[in-house]
């Protein structure tokens, strides 16, 4: 019997709360990046695993650095002076009996294809621009047996606890929406100057909204500071259009690259960069400090500061954290629910299938019928994990 606990959820629902914070980072943010390529190298080597052994070994690769470069962007383009430095490090099985397994080369390989997708670069401008650092070492003796004494469910390699959230509040809606409009490649293609690495905050005061968005601006594509500026404001009025049309907050102010100099005479007063990323020569950015599961930063919610990017599928602190999140949005479903938040706690050495603890919390219309639905549904993906556990090893759910 699994330890699940069911509580009505107290005090105001996030919606009539009167102040709420909501954050995005976007696919080019050194922190996203960082979770990214992590996340790359965790899917590539469970692949890896198996495909050759039928079974995924033991490894973390959830450390992960971006130390940013040097550069020196001009207008109508500059040029990148040193280039960005990537480390990815953990542990990882890299032999079995006396076969030894190249682990630092599937994860090298891994993260430059992964690189060259996000940021769409060819194989000359990867190897110009970044310079890219794998360091493991095996996993303790007593981690690595862990995998091998999960049968038919797996044991939990750490003591640690997921946390999950849903539906998400307009605000947050918002925030996601805007983040991934001006990442997506439609709207790179209608305006090819916006580079990837974005940032979205969003305050919610009451139903009023103040909106602050960045963008490096790439310099091939700008020859002047008038230009700089008149594409500024275009951009500025296409998410302004697109938050009236799809939202109705009550006001909506909106504030884009704020720490330019309205009086700019050069390229050093403006956001201008070489490649579209703040981590050519701003900005270093690490595994862990970016978006949670849920693809956001709540802090007027209940989260965790887990990092579940490049973490095997057994350690909680990736699995409870996805899964936190996944059974939050299906029982957010059930008619009647306005909000609901879930909280999973492992304990090292036990199966996965049994938490330490998951408790649920509830606002809905018909609170005793409703947990009853939620238990249910938290029994049933429990009673499946395996093939959860598979899937988010192949990639098919977001994790940051």
């Amino acid at each position: 019997m699994r330890n699940i606990f069911v509580e009505r959820l107290e005090g105001l629902p996030i919606e009539e709360q009167p102040i709420e914070i909501v954050e995005r980072k976007g696919i080019g943010h050194p922190d996203y990046i960082c979770d990214l390529l992590a996340e790359a190298a965790s899917q590539t080597l469970s692949k890896y695993y198996l495909k050759k052994f039928g079974t995924i070994l033991h490894y973390n690769l959830d450390k992960g650095l971006l130390v940013a470069g040097r550069s020196q962007p001009k207008f109508g383009g500059g040029k990148i002076l040193e280039p960005i430095k990537i480390i990815i490090a953990g542990r990882a099985t890299d032999r079995i009996n006396t076969t030894s397994l190249p682990i630092a080369e599937i994860v090298k390989r891994a993260v430059k294809k992964e690189l060259a997708r996000i940021l769409n670069l060819t194989k000359k401008e990867l190897e110009k621009n970044f310079q890219i650092l794998v360091d493991y070492k095996p996993g303790a003796a007593n981690l690595q047996e862990v995998f091998k004494r999960g049968n038919k469910v797996a044991i939990s390699n750490d003591t640690s606890f997921g946390v999950g959230h849903a539906p998400l509040s307009k605000t947050e809606k918002l925030t996601l929406n805007v983040a991934n409009l001006i990442n997506s490649q439609k709207f790179i293609e209608k305006f090819p100057f916006v580079g990837r690495d974005i940032k979205v905050m969003v305050l919610r005061e009451k139903k009023n909204i103040s909106v602050i968005f960045t963008i490096p601006y790439i310099d091939r594509y700008i020859k002047s500071v008038k230009e700089y500026f008149e594409r500024k404001e275009k951009i500025k009025k296409e998410i302004e259009k697109y938050i009236k049309k799809n939202f109705d907050f009550k006001s909506v102010r909106i504030n884009h690259n704020t720490l330019d100099n309205p009086q700019a005479k050069s390229e050093n007063e403006i956001y201008l960069t070489c490649t579209g990323l703040s981590a050519e020569q701003g900005d270093d950015g690490q595994v862990g400090r970016g978006n949670r599961v849920c693809g956001l930063i709540t802090p007027c919610r209940e989260m965790s500061l887990e990092a579940a990017a490049g973490k095997n599928i057994n350690h909680p602190g990736k699995l409870y954290q996805a899964l936190s999140f996944l059974i939050a949005q299906k029982i957010g479903k059930i008619k009647g629910v306005q909000e609901c938040y879930l909280k999973l706690l492992s304990e090292i050495g036990k199966p996965l299938d049994q938490p330490q603890m998951a408790l649920i919390k509830l606002r809905a219309e018909n609170f005793e019928k409703t947990k009853e639905k939620a238990i249910f549904l938290t029994q049933k993906i429990f009673d499946n994990l395996k093939p959860f556990q598979i899937s988010i090893a192949k990639g098919k759910y977001q994790l940051f």
